[in-house]
C-alpha cells in the first residue's frame, strides 16, 4: 500500500497473485473416446470460494468441473480452480462482500475459462468455451435466498 494512500485513507483494492490452484483431467475411455464422431453433451458445475488469509487480503477461488459426454459415456472431464490473493483496505464494511463475491470473481473467471479451454486442446479434445458468468446475478440471488432463509426462521 502507498503511504498516500495510508494517509487519505482511500480505499484500496490490489490484486496481489493470480494462480490456478488446482487442476485435473480424467479421459476414462481413451483411446476409443477419441474414435467416436457424435456431438458431445458439456455440463458446468461452477463454484466459489472466499477465504481470510490476514487482516485485508483474502483468497477467492472459482471451481469450474466441466463433464464432456456422449450419451452416458464420459468423453472428458476436467476440474479447474482459479485463484487470487486480494487485498482490500479502508473499504467500509458492507463493501467487501460485493467485491469479493463480484468483482474478484469476475476478474478470475477469464483466467478459468483460458485453463479449461487449454486443457481440453491439450488433452485432444476441441476447445471448451465457458459461457459468460453474472456473479453479480448470482450474489444477489443468494442474498435474498440469505433474506427469505432469515425471514422463515422467525
Amino acid at each position: 500500500m502507498t503511504e498516500t494512500a495510508q494517509k487519505n485513507d482511500q480505499p484500496v483494492f490490489n490484486i496481489e497473485k493470480l494462480y490456478v490452484r488446482d487442476l485435473s483431467l480424467e479421459i476414462p475411455h481413451a483411446p476409443r473416446i477419441f474414435l467416436e464422431r457424435e456431438n458431445p453433451q458439456v455440463d458446468m458445475k461452477l463454484n466459489t470460494q472466499t477465504e481470510t488469509i490476514e487482516d485485508d487480503v483474502y483468497e477467492v477461488a472459482i471451481t469450474a468441473t466441466v463433464t464432456t459426454k456422449i450419451g452416458e459415456k464420459v468423453m472428458f472431464l476436467i476440474e479447474a480452480k482459479q485463484a487470487g490473493i486480494f487485498r482490500l483496505s479502508n473499504l467500509p464494511g458492507e463493501d467487501v462482500e460485493p467485491v469479493l463475491a463480484v468483482l474478484c470473481p469476475n476478474i478470475l473467471f477469464p483466467y478459468l475459462r483460458e485453463t479449461v479451454s487449454n486443457t481440453a486442446v491439450r488433452a485432444g479434445f476441441a476447445p471448451v468455451l465457458l459461457s459468460p458468468v453474472n456473479f453479480d446475478m448470482i450474489y444477489q440471488q443468494h442474498k435474498q435466498e440469505q433474506a427469505q432463509a432469515a425471514a422463515t426462521a422467525h
